[in-house]
């Protein structure tokens, strides 16, 4: 088994021991992420709108670094603590899943880190040859 860490600086850097993604054999495996800005290390507002983008955002950079982009998403895990925030989250996210959807699972959760309001994790297919 091949396994190769995804690191790139337009992604916020990891708050923990782990890795923004790995890629194993012909897929990559995101880890959560929050609607922190890559630059400050911060949430980008109180706001689910505008936290979901930067979610959304910080997943097209790592996949784009790993070679692979939202077309070859295949499963999506969505974290939320807020169960009025779904409609909001779900039109957001419908702009950049929209045509074969991935596979999802949406769990809602007491809390995140960084007091997050959504957390959004991914696997996808490599693009292959």
């Amino acid at each position: 088994m091949t396994r190769k860490v995804v690191s790139t600086a337009a992604a916020p850097a990891a708050i923990g021991p782990y890795s923004q993604a790995i890629i194993s054999g012909s897929f990559v495996f995101t880890s959560g992420q929050l609607g922190i800005h890559p630059s400050t290390g911060e949430l980008v507002s109180d706001d689910i709108t505008e936290q979901v983008r930067q979610v959304i955002a910080n997943l097209g950079s790592i996949l784009q670094e790993a070679g692979t982009s939202f077309g070859n998403v295949v499963k999506t895990t969505v974290f939320l603590t807020n169960p009025d925030d779904f409609p909001i989250m779900n039109a957001e996210y419908a702009k950049h899943f929209s045509k074969a959807h991935p596979a999802r699972s949406t769990v809602f959760v007491a809390q995140l880190p960084k007091n997050a309001l959504v957390e959004i994790e991914a696997i996808a297919a490599l693009d292959t040859v």
